[in-house]
């Protein structure tokens, strides 16, 4: 016969090992909770600002000036970075001055910042479509929808590379805000291992993409008015430092004479007269005049420019203008300008 104490004991002890059981997942999950916590409660773009909690219930004109006030602390941490944006334009302008292309890859956001920045070289500064190039994870229909998990195919981001065969005069800005999208972090390794010069364009300080980088930029700017959009502040932030890094290797490059477009595609009438302006300004010339020689020199500025002040042909312009590096000073000075 069975003792039902024995068999009440045996329950109490099956009751107490649950309770046990119990006991450890919730503190696994504590702690898993807390590892969570503690691998992204670094990320400051991901941090939510106590400011903010409440927007929901704010007038809109006080949450316009809410966000306003959010976006003029960018300025200032742009201001902090300068001295890594500048190291890496100079790094990235030797480069192309011998040949190399420079790429901008990104995911989401900051992928979109970076086919905008490269898609506006072309008109701006005259260059090559391939001279400045934008990556995005997920390819071009991520420019305009989310692509999921696009962001997180670290070997995507390789492939990307490698398929534009990047090279020892290349160079690759990695741009992601947390600093940590495996995509991005694919396509920097991968130009690492091909030779190219490596820079990376983050929010958050010490993040792997900045440990992995030749040039780490970081730009520090804190929570986001709606949490973790990093469409916002962290956007703004990326936005500003891509202007510096394509204006000022322009610039490096001669792209550019004194702080004029001399290099303008003029595809428009806005445009055309625009490249009019630059010839008159120049050199001097009437409007008709100018806009004469650049008909001739199809619209090449700096051609234009050396017909009217050298009175060539446009081929003789464009002869004195490659025997000196395509850059407009040197040539006018060749030439006997003034």
């Amino acid at each position: 016969m069975t003792d039902p104490l024995t068999g009440l004991s045996t329950e109490r002890s099956d009751i107490d090992t649950e309770e046990g059981d119990i006991d450890t997942e919730r503190s696994e999950s504590h702690s898993e909770r807390s590892e969570f916590n503690a691998e992204h409660g670094e990320l400051y773009t991901e941090q939510s600002d106590p400011r903010y909690r409440e927007i929901d219930r704010l007038p809109t004109e006080e949450i316009a000036r809410l966000m306003n006030a959010a976006d003029a602390t960018v300025p200032s941490a742009v201001a902090k970075a300068i001295p890594a944006v500048s190291a890496a334009i100079d790094a990235i302008a030797g480069r192309m001055a011998r040949g190399g292309r420079l790429f901008y890859v990104g995911a989401g956001t900051s992928g979109r910042l970076g086919v905008l920045d490269a898609s506006e070289c072309p008109p701006t500064f005259g260059t090559d479509p391939e001279l400045v190039q934008g990556v995005i994870a997920g390819g071009e229909a991520a420019l305009t929808r989310s692509i999921e998990g696009a962001e997180d195919d670290h070997d995507g981001g390789a492939a990307a590379i490698a398929d534009r065969g990047l090279g020892p005069l290349d160079s690759l800005v990695g741009i992601s805000a947390s600093g940590r999208a495996p995509f991005v972090l694919g396509a920097l390794d991968e130009a690492a291992r091909r030779g190219a010069l490596t820079v990376s364009l983050s929010c958050n300080p010490g993040s792997p993409l900045s440990e992995r980088a030749e040039h780490p930029i970081e730009v520090v700017v804190g929570p986001e008015v709606v949490a973790g959009s990093t469409r916002l502040k962290a956007g703004t932030a990326q936005k500003l430092v891509l202007n510096m890094i394509s204006t000022i290797a322009m610039i490096r490059l001669g792209r550019t004479y004194g702080n004029t477009m001399i290099e303008v595609s003029a595809v428009n009438e806005k445009l055309a007269r625009r490249a009019t302006r630059m010839v008159v300004d120049i050199t001097g010339a009437g409007p008709a005049a100018a806009r004469d020689a650049l008909e001739a020199a199809d619209w090449n500025v700096k051609v234009a420019v050396l017909m009217i002040e050298h009175d060539l042909g446009p081929d003789g312009a464009r002869a004195l203008l490659e025997a000196n590096g395509d850059r407009l000073e040197a040539a006018r000075r060749a030439g006997g300008a003034a």
